[in-house]
C-alpha cells in the first residue's frame, strides 16, 4: 500500500474543483482518502457529512485533491462525479512501480451554462459540510434547514434535536459570500397540520413545532407563514402529501388556498404515491405554486441535489439569494434530475402569469436537453398531456405545439432510465407552470379538483373541532375562520 496523491481539476478553470470519489478493486473494497471512513452509519442525524453511501456503494466528498493508500499491480475502480453539469468519470486503472499520482479532469457538459443550481431543503450536515458537499455537486445554492426532531440517546431517552438552530444565518450567507453558498434557515413542522420551509427569513420563526408530544396545539401554519412574509421570506410547502407528515393537504393546504404559500417541493426521499397529481389538482383549482427542488438529504443515504431548482442566471452572474427567492416566487424554476429544459410561448419566455388580450390558439415551443438517457418530452395543459415526443439519440427532444388560451400550462420531461450518479428516482425535470389568462380574467376552475380539495379541508376541520388540542380557544377559533374562508373560495368556483 502506498499514499497516492490523487487531484481533480476542471477543466474550464485548471483548478482543483470539489467532486465525489470512490475507488474499489476487483472484490468490492472501498478505498477512502486518508480523513474518511471506509465504514459510517446512514440513518437520519447520524454523522452526516462528507460520506455518503447508495446503491452499497460508499464514496467520499473531498475539495479536489486527497491522499488515499492504494495497493500497486491491481485493476483499481475509479468513479468521480460533480453534479449534473459535469460529465462523470468511470476508468479502470493499474498503479505501476513506484507511481504516487494521480491527476483527472473533470469537463463540464456544454448544455448546462445559464443556470443557477439550487437545493431547496437538508438537514443536519455541518455548514461547512454542507458548503463542501454543495460544491462536490455542483450546487450554487444551499437552503441548510435546522429542524426540531426527537433523537434516542443513549440513556433510553429521546431529546429533541436542535442542529444548526445556533447556525441560522437567514437571508445572509453563512460564510459571508456575496453570492451562492449556504443559507441556514428552519423547517417548521406539526404532526398533523403538515411541514412549511421557512427561506429568507429575518430572524428565527418560533416555534419550531407545536402539536408534538407534550406540546399543544396553539399556533397555526398560517402564523409562520405570515411572520415568514413580514420581511419577503418565502413559504415553501415541503413534505406535502406524505402520510408521515399528517392529513391529506392538512393545514398547510388550508393556507395554500389562502395564498399564504408560495412554492410547492419536491424532494428526493422515497414516497409511496406519486405527487404530480397532487400538485396538478392544486393547479386545476387555481392554487397556483410555482415547484422548488431539493434533495431533502438528512443522512448519508441522500446526495444533496439529486433533486434540485434551476433558475436562469442574471446576466452572466449568479442571483443573489433574494433575488433566487423573487425568481421562485415569480415561476422561473424547474426542478431536475439532470435534463434542463427550456420553452417558450408564442416567441416569449414562459411565466408564472401570461395575460393575451383574446382568446384563440397559441404556440409552445420546448426542447430538452440531457447528460443522461430519457424517455419522452411532454407539454402539460390543465394536468393533461396535450402534446409529446420521444429522446433522440443524444438525448434531446425538441416539440412544438399549438395550444388553445385560457390554461395553466407546464413541460415535462421523463424516462425510465436512472442517472448513475443520482439513482433515487428515474430522470426528470418539470417547469414550474405559466398560467394563461384572456384579457385578465381568472381561468375557469376545475369543479373536480375543488370538491377533492374541499373534503380534504373538510377533515382539517373535523380535526380541528374534535382532536386538536388547544389550551387557548383563541386559536382554534382562527384557524377556523380560516378553513371557511377557502371554503367559500372553493365552493364558489
Amino acid at each position: 500500500m502506498h499514499n497516492i496523491s490523487l487531484r481533480m481539476t476542471d477543466s474550464a478553470t485548471g483548478k482543483p474543483t470539489p467532486c465525489r470519489l470512490h475507488i474499489r478493486d476487483e472484490a468490492g473494497r472501498y478505498y477512502p482518502p486518508l480523513g474518511r471512513a471506509a465504514e459510517f452509519p446512514g440513518h437520519q442525524n447520524e454523522d452526516v457529512g462528507a460520506g455518503l453511501r447508495q446503491l452499497q456503494k460508499s464514496f467520499a466528498v473531498i475539495d479536489g485533491a486527497c491522499e488515499v493508500p492504494l495497493p500497486g499491480g491491481v485493476p483499481l475502480h475509479f468513479e468521480i462525479s460533480k453534479g449534473i453539469f459535469h460529465k462523470p468519470i468511470s476508468q479502470v486503472i493499474t498503479l505501476g512501480a513506484g507511481q504516487l499520482t494521480l491527476r483527472f479532469n473533470l469537463d463540464r457538459w456544454k448544455h448546462g451554462s445559464g443556470f443557477a443550481q439550487a437545493d431547496s431543503r437538508c438537514h443536519f450536515l455541518t455548514p461547512h459540510a454542507a458548503r463542501l458537499e454543495a460544491t462536490a455537486e455542483g450546487l450554487d445554492i444551499t437552503n441548510l434547514l435546522a429542524v426540531s426532531r426527537d433523537m434516542p440517546s443513549i440513556d433510553g431517552k429521546l431529546y429533541a434535536s436542535l442542529t444548526n438552530i445556533t447556525a441560522f444565518s437567514g437571508q445572509a450567507e453563512a460564510f459571508g459570500s456575496p453570492r451562492g453558498g449556504v443559507y441556514v434557515n428552519t423547517l417548521n413542522l406539526h404532526p398533523v397540520l403538515g411541514h412549511l420551509s421557512l427561506l429568507n427569513c429575518h430572524r428565527v420563526v418560533y416555534p419550531l413545532t407545536f402539536g408534538m408530544l407534550g406540546e399543544n396545539d396553539d399556533w397555526s401554519l398560517g402564523d409562520w407563514a405570515g411572520q415568514c412574509h413580514r420581511k419577503n421570506g418565502l413559504v415553501v410547502w415541503s413534505n406535502a402529501y406524505r402520510p408521515e407528515a399528517g392529513l391529506p393537504g392538512g393545514e398547510a393546504l388550508v393556507q395554500a388556498v389562502y395564498g399564504r404559500v408560495d412554492a410547492f417541493e419536491i424532494d428526493g426521499l422515497p414516497r409511496q404515491t406519486p405527487i404530480l397529481p397532487a400538485w396538478y389538482r392544486l393547479l386545476n383549482a387555481g392554487v397556483i405554486l410555482p415547484l422548488l427542488g431539493g434533495s431533502g438529504k438528512d443522512s448519508n443515504q441522500l446526495p444533496l441535489g439529486c433533486v434540485r431548482t434551476l433558475t436562469p442566471l442574471i446576466g452572466d452572474e449568479l442571483p443573489t439569494y433574494t433575488e433566487w427567492i423573487e425568481q421562485v416566487r415569480r415561476g422561473e424554476s424547474q426542478v431536475t434530475n439532470g435534463p434542463v429544459i427550456r420553452w417558450m410561448i408564442n416567441g416569449k419566455p414562459a411565466s408564472l402569469k401570461l395575460n393575451v388580450d383574446k382568446p384563440g390558439r397559441m404556440t409552445v415551443h420546448a426542447e430538452v436537453r440531457s447528460p443522461v438517457p430519457f424517455d419522452r418530452l411532454e407539454l402539460i395543459a390543465n394536468g393533461s398531456i396535450v402534446a409529446s415526443i420521444g429522446s433522440r439519440e443524444d438525448h434531446s427532444a425538441i416539440l412544438e405545439a399549438e395550444v388553445e388560451t385560457g390554461v395553466w400550462l407546464a413541460v415535462r420531461c421523463r424516462g425510465g432510465h436512472v442517472s448513475p450518479i443520482y439513482p433515487q428516482m428515474p430522470v426528470f425535470a418539470h417547469t414550474s407552470p405559466a398560467v394563461v389568462t384572456v384579457n385578465g380574467e381568472p381561468n375557469r376552475r376545475d369543479p373536480v379538483a375543488s370538491q377533492m380539495l374541499l373534503k380534504q379541508i373538510a377533515a382539517v376541520r373535523e380535526w380541528v373541532e374534535t382532536t386538536g388540542q388547544f389550551g387557548d380557544p383563541k386559536f382554534k377559533k382562527e384557524l377556523l375562520a380560516d378553513i371557511t374562508v377557502v371554503e367559500t373560495r372553493l365552493a364558489d368556483a
